[in-house]
């Protein structure tokens, strides 16, 4: 059992063993579970925030992506637009890396990459580079819209941010009954998958800066079996280890679960709030004018 925050370059490793455990690929939420899994990493730790009261991911979460970055740069990792991570065929062959001479070698080649300090969260000091992709426009949106819906909005808000959100992915009949005695159910709709098949819908809507338990999770579904096919589970928050394996439990009612990483980008997706503005840029053939 890990009862230590690891530094990032000690995620590279398992990092890998995570996407080799899943078959060479995996979404975000894939990898940080499995890695949490596979290198007993306690609950104690996986839930520490990165940034208390500004963002919803927590410092492992945090660390995983910059072993990410790091990966990718140095020819181990690719990812394609929809978020999924899997190994090159040079880190299939390889198995494993030298943490520090990937770190090395990464900063030998770019020099360019912009530095910053770990927060003092980190306790650690360490010195990481901002990805390319990962500028801090980028993470300012992503806070913004967090403080917006953890403060600014009431609850009553949110559960029709949601009631907007579900109609948006294909859900029909959807409800906010939010009434309280209710067991924690908010509302409820029907899944439409493909248009042929359907399921009944129970769903939660929690505005957490913390992470849900498993608790959570019990609760919620003591308060959903015989009254729904499935449950969901959305918060702005994160959830814990446990609180994941206890939504997929075997021989229990399924749960689904969309954290605050998750939903902000559904609400981009969607341009639910958040409009994406595309900067055009020109450059100048030079060699085209001088082949006039």
């Amino acid at each position: 059992m890990t009862k230590t925050m690891p530094k990032f370059h000690e995620l590279m490793n398992p990092l890998l063993e995570a996407l080799t455990a899943l078959g060479g690929s995996g979404a975000i939420n894939e990898i940080y579970e499995t890695v949490i899994e596979q290198q007993g990493i306690s609950e104690d730790i996986a839930t520490v925030p990165h940034n208390p009261g500004k963002s919803n991911q927590t410092e492992v979460a945090y660390r995983l992506a910059w072993a990410r970055t790091y990966l990718k740069r140095y020819g181990f990792l690719e990812n394609s637009s929809r978020g999924v991570w899997s190994l090159t065929k040079l880190a299939k062959e390889t198995k494993s890396v030298d943490p520090q001479t990937v770190v090395r070698e990464v900063r030998q080649t770019d020099k360019t990459a912009v530095k910053c300090e770990n927060l003092q969260s980190n306790g650690s000091g360490e010195s990481i580079e901002l990805a390319d992709t990962d500028t801090p426009e980028v993470q300012d949106w992503k806070e913004c819209l967090y403080h917006l819906l953890t403060k600014d909005i009431t609850p009553d808000a949110f559960e029709r941010l949601t009631q907007r959100l579900l109609r948006e992915s294909g859900f029909v009949q959807v409800e906010v009954t939010g009434r309280s005695g209710d067991g924690g159910i908010d509302g409820k709709g029907i899944a439409r998958i493909h248009g042929f098949m359907s399921f009944h819908v129970i769903f939660q809507c929690k505005r957490y800066q913390g992470s849900v338990s498993a608790r959570d999770i019990r609760d919620f579904r003591g308060a959903m079996v015989g009254r729904a096919d499935k449950g969901l589970f959305i918060t702005t928050g994160t959830f814990t280890p446990a609180a994941v394996k206890e939504a997929t439990r075997d021989g229990a009612p399924p749960i689904d679960l969309v954290d605050g990483e998750q939903l902000a980008e559904k609400l981009k997706q969607f341009q639910l709030g958040l409009k994406t503005e595309l900067i055009e840029k020109v450059t100048i053939d030079k060699d085209w004018f001088a082949n006039i």
